[in-house]
This record gives structure tokens, sequence and C-alpha cells, in this order.
């Protein structure tokens, strides 16, 4: 008795699956510079997600790299389907706090940016009513709350810290955002961009954050005010802003544009 052997796809179409599959790993290797995003990509990547997801040739390194860029956009739909407006990240106790906390960038600490407090204005543009410049005295002034929450890197290690700020969905009602707009953009005194999903700027967590540990936020953790969202990575909570947007065209970030997921839910 004959035993048949199921066709390969090398057999059927003349395409070496394997080496599609080396090519696309490779590619992710050269767009991603962290070990860790590296090898997570590089290990979640199968032959069946990169065709059955794209629906095109995975015979030409062009559609290869295509294909990885419509899987991450593939997940980032689903993150925001699952992802709960109401649903807290976990807090924690004083004494669990990370000390040191981490200083994290795309940059040594060394060059770290110096933003000037008696001139500094938050620019507000976009889709919102009221677009004057804040001062930090205004932003101050208004109501300030304290959350104790992890931060998460995508490189693979997390620290915890406390932070203080105004809640952004505050911040957001105050200048009369329309807040059915899909995206908050934001550009910072780094040269750091990046932008959120508008439930995530409502969510209840997002801080727009002015002190840690009880003092005014030091300038490796971000002066003159970060975005602090538990509820994502690391990446996506930008320091040293200094200009937001609320606006329906997608802006992308500073690493979203260089292969990461742009909802990046921790």
């Amino acid at each position: 008795m004959k035993i048949f052997k199921a066709p390969t796809l090398a057999r059927v179409t003349g395409i070496d699956g394997d080496a599609v599959l080396h090519e696309a790993r490779t590619l992710i290797a050269k767009k991603l510079d962290q070990p860790s995003r590296r090898a997570f990509m590089q290990r979640s990547l199968t032959l069946g997600g990169l065709s059955l997801l794209t629906g095109c040739s995975i015979s030409d390194n062009t559609q290869v790299e295509a294909a990885l860029t419509k899987i991450s956009r593939f997940n980032d739909k689903v993150q925001g389907l699952i992802f709960s407006p109401t649903q807290l990240a976990p807090t924690y106790t004083e004494a669990e706090i990370t000390r040191p906390f981490p200083f994290n960038a795309y940059y040594g600490e060394n060059e770290v940016r110096e933003v000037d407090e008696a001139s500094y204005k938050l620019e507000v543009t976009g889709m919102v009513a009221d677009r004057h410049a804040w001062t930090l005295a205004e932003l101050r002034a208004m109501p300030q709350h304290d959350q104790i929450t992890r931060h998460i890197c995508v490189e693979g290690w997390s620290a915890i810290g406390k932070w203080g700020g105004v809640r952004f969905a505050d911040f957001l009602r105050h200048i009369g955002a329309d807040t059915t707009a899909k995206y908050v953009g934001f550009k910072c005194a780094d040269d750091y961009y990046t932008s959120i999903d508008m439930p995530t700027a409502l969510h209840p967590q997002t801080l727009l954050t002015l002190s840690y540990d009880g003092q005014p936020l030091p300038p490796k953790y971000g002066f003159p005010m970060k975005l602090r969202m538990p509820t994502k990575l690391g990446y996506k909570n930008p320091k040293h802003i200094k200009a937001m947007f609320v606006t329906n065209t997608y802006s992308g970030g500073y690493w979203e544009d260089q292969g990461y997921n742009w909802f990046g839910g921790s």
C-alpha cells in the first residue's frame, strides 16, 4: 500500500515556506531594536498568520513587510475592542514603590532635555473649544490626584512608582475637547511623539502627571509633565510634553512608526 504525503507549500506553489518565514523574521529583526520585542514578534509569527491575516502574496520581500504591518494593525484593533474604559489597573502601597525608579528613554540619562519652567506653556490644538496655552501654575491649580501603579516596559522589566497630577479626562472636558474624536496626539520637548485612542484618554487612571513621589516631576521622569497610563506599555507614556492635539487623523508615534504596535496595551 502506498502512503501519500500531504503536498507541501513548496510543492504546490513553488514557495519555500520556511524561507519566507525566515525572511519575515529577518525583517522584524531589522525593524525592532529591543531584543524582547523582537523575540516576541519573531516567535509569534507563523506562515498561516502571515498569509491569513493579510491575504497577500508571500513570495516577495515588499509584501512580507507589508504583511507585518497589517498584522500589527490587526493586533491594534483587537486590543481596542477588548479594552475596558472602566477596568482599573492594579494599585500598590508606598512600601512597594521601586526605589530608585529606573530612568527610561530612547537616549541616555545624560541627554535628558531641560525645559524652562518660567516660560513653559502647554500648547492645545485640534478639536477643542479652548485653545489657550496652559502654564504649569494653571495646571497645578486644577484638582490633583495620586496613583501608585506599575510601569511595564516592552523590554521586559517593570517598576512601581507614585505619580500625581490632573486626571486627563477632567482636563479634556475642561478645555471642551470633542470626546467623540478618535485620537489625542502629543509632541514632546525631546522630539518624541505619540498618539492614543480616546477611550484610553478618558480612562480614570490616565493622568497628566506633574509630580513624582510627592515632589515636582524631575527632569529624568519627564518634567514639566508626562502622560501616565498604567493601562499601556511604557513607550506609550510620553514625557516632556509641550503640545497636545485632539484629532480624527491617525498620527502614529516615534516607536509605532518603526514597527511597534500602536495601541500598546499592557
